[in-house]
């Protein structure tokens, strides 16, 4: 199975201590301390999003 790639365009302001990153394409939003791990923590919610469903029993 090949991995796909595709680019997204985030949004990245501060509340209060925190930095929110938002997904501009899609509704995923996280947060960080910085505005680096704001984006890291996206880039991994994305990722996880956009993982094929797994059956479970």
């Amino acid at each position: 199975m090949s991995k796909m790639s595709q680019e997204l365009s985030a949004k990245v302001w501060k509340e209060g201590d925190w930095y929110v990153s938002q997904s501009l394409e899609v509704n995923v939003a996280s947060q960080g301390e910085t505005e680096e791990e704001a984006l890291a923590n996206l880039k991994e919610a994305l990722e996880l999003y956009f993982e094929p469903p797994c059956a479970t029993r």
